[in-house]
């Protein structure tokens, strides 16, 4: 926290840095005489009537009084990471938008406004990337429109705990009543060391997703639509290791894009899991995605699916920043 020179803490942050990241320190209430405080980091989204809002990184808003403040500075945007290729949020959210298309998109200032007949909240959300060219209100107002034209709700993707991540747009959003409906992180990683944790001799790898990865797959009646989704890509492979009966024992979806390869779709069979077959499909695909060129992974992993974090996080993948799904309250 900020010390002044004679050994007192000190709040150097004022209203005029909402939209920085920032560290503050606050007096705790207790029902005790134990003076305790609660830190807290994050971005500064709001300062109205006496009250601080500070979106941190997983996207969470904390309201705190200014009367409670005993500290507060302005810190750096992102901090270091301290393992894992290097990225900015824009070049990761244009890598994976590119990894999962839609079929149909418009742009909206630097805005792109996508639908795919609401297969995957993914394709059928804004991505805002930028200044929509309109007035917030103004830019909402078309969104809805273009959806409502589609007969789909209208979602907008945002990002928070990263340099360039969308922690104002989210407050504005919440503001507006737009309601939060899907968390979940996008992990990065180098590839290297995916394609030598297994043996993956036994995995075939296909341009195209067959009868028997469809069967896996955890989306069951998959319609054209979806297939259009799932084929797009730089280059896209499917991976499936084969089983005893028609459904394969585990299958996975990579897509190459210069130096990132995305990884996705990573199922194994319910009765064969802790086997390491999803270990050896992402072997498969990281020793295609090395052959071609690239060097670090990313993949998308939801904050309750402690399996799959334990599963990445030994391979060496940590966190780079959480993306949400904000709904339109009036849809």
């Amino acid at each position: 926290m900020e010390i002044s020179a004679a050994g007192r803490l000190e709040v150097r942050i004022t209203a005029a840095d909402v939209g920085k990241r920032v560290s503050v320190r606050r007096l705790t209430d207790t029902e005790d005489t134990t003076e305790k405080f609660t830190d807290t980091v994050g971005v500064l989204t709001s300062w109205d009537s006496g009250v601080l809002t500070i979106t941190r990184k997983g996207g969470e808003s904390v309201r705190i009084s200014e009367s409670s403040l005993v500290a507060g500075k302005v810190v750096p945007a992102a901090p270091a990471r301290r393992r894992g290729p290097s990225a900015t949020y824009p070049e990761l959210a244009h890598v994976s938008s590119r990894a999962w298309r839609p079929v149909e998109s418009e742009r909206l200032g630097a805005w792109e406004l996508r639908a795919a007949a609401g297969f995957t909240r993914r394709a059928n959300s804004v991505l805002p990337l930028g200044d929509p060219g309109l007035p917030l209100d103004e830019a909402l107002t078309a969104v809805r429109r273009w959806y409502g034209d589609r007969g789909l709700p209208a979602y907008v993707q945002t990002a928070t705990g990263a340099e360039g991540t969308q922690e104002l747009l989210c407050a504005e959003l919440e503001q507006r009543g737009w309601t939060r409906e899907v968390t979940a992180e996008l992990w990065v990683g180098a590839l290297a060391p995916v394609a030598d944790r297994a043996d993956a001799s036994g995995v075939v790898l296909s341009r195209s997703a067959d009868e028997a990865w469809l069967a896996r797959y955890q989306r069951k009646g998959v319609s054209g639509v979806a297939l259009k989704v799932l084929g797009s890509g730089p280059s896209v492979w499917f991976a499936t290791v084969p089983g005893e009966g028609v459904e394969p024992a585990a299958i996975g979806r990579c897509v190459v894009d210069g130096r990132w390869a995305g990884l996705a779709a990573v199922e194994v069979d319910p009765a064969l899991r802790r086997r390491g077959l999803g270990s050896v499909v992402m072997a498969a695909l990281a020793s295609r995605a090395l052959e071609e060129g690239a060097s670090a992974a990313w993949l998308q992993v939801e904050a309750e699916n402690v399996g799959a974090r334990a599963l990445y996080s030994g391979m060496g993948f940590s966190a780079h920043h959480a993306y949400h799904h904000y709904r339109d309250g009036s849809s």
